[in-house]
């Protein structure tokens, strides 16, 4: 365990981040899942918003959003 303050207010921030990245996480993979199963228009906004949200908040990185976004649009086409 840390010792000195500034360790111990380190520990409790990433703590604390850790568990509000846990949860953007989940969500874009819950819509991303949900996305590929569905191939409707409300899935694939739904997982657009999730994607752009994780990567604003810097919990994945804009390209992988762009590039998952890319491919359940593709995906969603009805000639797939």
């Amino acid at each position: 365990m840390p010792i000195l303050p500034s360790a111990i207010k380190k520990l409790k921030s990433d703590r604390r981040r850790e568990r509000e990245n846990s949860i953007v996480k989940l969500a874009y993979k819950q819509a991303v899942k949900l996305a590929r199963s569905k191939k409707s228009a409300s899935a694939l906004t739904k997982a657009f918003r999730a994607l752009d949200r994780a990567a604003k908040k810097k919990v994945i990185h804009k390209n992988k959003a762009s590039r998952l976004k890319s491919r359940l649009a593709r995906n969603a086409r009805p000639n797939g």
